[in-house]
């Protein structure tokens, strides 16, 4: 059993503990199980740590490794497997998210790190002018840019995108607002079967037998807008999920686009919102598209990148340079050697791995990539 993901497993079961804040308690303590072991008066110490998040953590540790161990076995009964937000497999566009799940749950095989990407979401109402815009956009992509399709496997837009994906060969992901026990809704259970026959992929950061609830929707909306390139918003009313993935996006800095419908329709009242408020690009169709994202244009070699990285962080720099002139160093040496507090150290470490910088070895040492 892996028992530095069942720790982290577990502490994402702690009440009141998020994404962010479990990211931060591992960053300060340097991995999930000293987060679960310390005594409250050592978590006290770390940033934005209070009284009630300890007592939360203290009261529920025990319940929520019981609970991880659960999960667990039913993973490995079902084929379902974990990735950790430092794990190789997890998506990296979704990884420079502040809010990403610290753990990703996936049944199937998708390379979630695909050299192209796009999201496609829309109104659980779809209309035929927009489920033909759906169809035609998905089978010119296919075409030439072969991209990732990701969506959330609901009504209307969603399964349009999933289904135009499957009948021209692409792989595509659903990203569920529930865990991987089930199919919501049921009448899509076909789609995700021939999904994952075809080399796709059921993603969610949700635990089996969590409560359905609608906000779990919304939670699930930042995973659709954050591991892709590109969300495309091909119908949507005034207000609805679509919009609220767009604006993730948009806030996430990546690319938004939108068909402009009708004036008028309220299937395109969303997309229409979307344009005139500058959040969204109008597209209509594949090629627009890959030009708003470059596909087109041939990509530059990488430049080597000096050792004085000036937009990096005082503390980051320094162990940089530091793990530029050694081997593998344990994190008690790096923190010996650079004069840094250990706090400090961990968090910085793990921005560089982030970045790609650096790398962790067992037994918490650390080495320059």
């Amino acid at each position: 059993m892996n028992t530095d993901l069942t720790y982290q497993l577990a502490l994402t079961l702690i009440p009141g503990v998020g994404s962010i804040t479990a990211k931060q308690l591992i960053a300060y303590c340097g991995n999930a199980e000293t987060v679960l072991t310390s005594p409250a008066k050592a978590l006290l110490r770390i940033p934005d740590v209070g009284t009630a998040l300890c007592s939360a953590i203290d009261a529920s540790k025990h319940a929520a490794l019981n609970r991880a161990k659960q999960e667990l076995e039913f993973m490995a009964k079902n084929g379902v497997q974990a990735f950790s937000f430092l794990d190789k497999r997890y998506p990296e566009r979704l990884r420079n998210c502040e809010d990403s799940p610290l753990i990703l749950y996936a049944k199937g095989s998708t390379d979630l790190n695909a050299p192209k990407v796009i999201s496609i979401v829309g109104t659980r109402n779809a209309t035929a002018y927009g489920r033909q815009q759906c169809e035609n956009l998905v089978r010119d992509l296919a075409g030439q840019y072969a991209p990732l399709v990701v969506s959330g496997l609901a009504f209307g837009v969603d399964v349009c995108a999933h289904r135009a994906a499957l009948a021209h060969g692409l792989p595509t992901v659903a990203v569920m607002g529930h865990g991987l026990d089930m199919v919501y809704p049921a009448q899509h259970l076909n789609v995700a079967r021939e999904m994952l026959q075809q080399g796709g992929a059921l993603l969610s950061d949700f635990t089996s037998k969590c409560r359905m609830d609608p906000s779990n929707f919304v939670k699930r909306n930042r995973i659709v807008a954050g591991m892709a390139d590109a969300t495309i918003v091909v119908e949507s009313a005034e207000k609805g999920g679509a919009l609220i993935t767009a604006d993730m996006a948009f806030g996430y800095s990546r690319d938004v686009m939108a068909f402009p419908g009708r004036v008028g329709d309220k299937a395109s009242a969303g997309c229409l919102k979307l344009i005139k408020a500058n959040k969204a690009a109008l597209i209509e169709n594949a090629a627009d598209v890959a030009y708003l994202l470059s596909w087109d244009v041939p990509r530059k070699q990488p430049v080597q990148q000096s050792l004085f990285l000036p937009e990096l962080p005082d503390d980051e720099k320094t162990l940089l340079n530091f793990l530029s002139t050694t081997e593998a160093q344990s994190i008690d040496i790096i923190c010996r050697s650079t004069g840094l507090a250990m706090p400090k150290v961990s968090s910085a470490l793990l921005n560089l791995e982030f970045s790609g910088l650096v790398k962790a070895l067992p037994g918490k040492t650390f080495l320059k990539t």
